[in-house]
């Protein structure tokens, strides 16, 4: 399975079939007039299926996405796909109860026999535990990293030894592209695994540990 990182928490999976993860819209102007900088390369992408983990504008950009992919949108169930069942499983983006910064989907499914883990916004202190039943044994988990408005430093170390996962990949986390999140530095301090740093896209069949994606552009 390839791993590409477009930004933020847009990822492209590509195996047998393709599923692109929380694709954003142009943010440029919108951070510009907040002072904030979100300077990451427009996407342009196809997938046979489209996950969303919530609706704000760096994770719903699903007109960026081509192909006719099938779209599964902030909605948890567990639903049929071209990459067999998906598991979306309902969180918070912040830990009351969602009332600051509203839902959060997590997703679960396999891709050629890799289970993955995609863990959108997820701002709780940790997984309920009815949510780590659900998530089940897992290969590879995209973790935020970043601190607020998601998890980071050790909050987001222990969701990721809850899940027990072969390879961590994190996102949503400051880098030259973005610089309203921390570095991933105490996450990664915390998590005390080896890093692994690579380019935007990588081939995850091997990797174990941490593997830090370059971003794009």
């Amino acid at each position: 399975m390839r791993i590409r990182w477009y930004g933020q928490s847009a990822f492209l999976l590509t195996g047998s079939r393709s599923v692109f993860i929380d694709p954003f819209t142009d943010m440029r102007e919108t951070a510009s007039r907040h002072g904030l900088e979100f300077d990451y390369p427009a996407i342009d992408a196809e997938a046979d299926l489209l996950l969303v983990t919530h609706e704000h504008g760096d994770h719903n950009g699903v007109d960026a996405i081509g192909g006719n992919p099938e779209t599964i949108r902030s909605t948890a169930g567990r639903f049929e796909s071209p990459v067999g069942e998906v598991v979306a499983i309902a969180s918070e983006h912040d830990d009351v109860a969602g009332t600051t910064r509203g839902p959060n989907t997590i997703f679960r499914f396999e891709l050629d026999g890799v289970r993955v883990c995609h863990l959108g916004d997820f701002g709780q202190r940790a997984l309920r535990d009815e949510q780590e039943d659900a998530i089940g044994e897992v290969d590879v988990l995209f973790v935020p990293a970043g601190g607020e408005p998601t998890i980071g430093g050790e909050v987001a170390a222990g969701v990721v030894r809850a899940i027990g996962p072969r390879l961590v990949v994190p996102m949503h986390y400051r880098t030259p592209k973005v610089n309203f999140l921390d570095p991933p530095d105490e996450f990664l301090a915390a998590l005390g695994l080896p890093v692994t740093e690579a380019a935007s896209e990588v081939d995850a069949d091997g990797l174990e540990g941490v593997v830090l994606l370059a971003p794009p552009g």
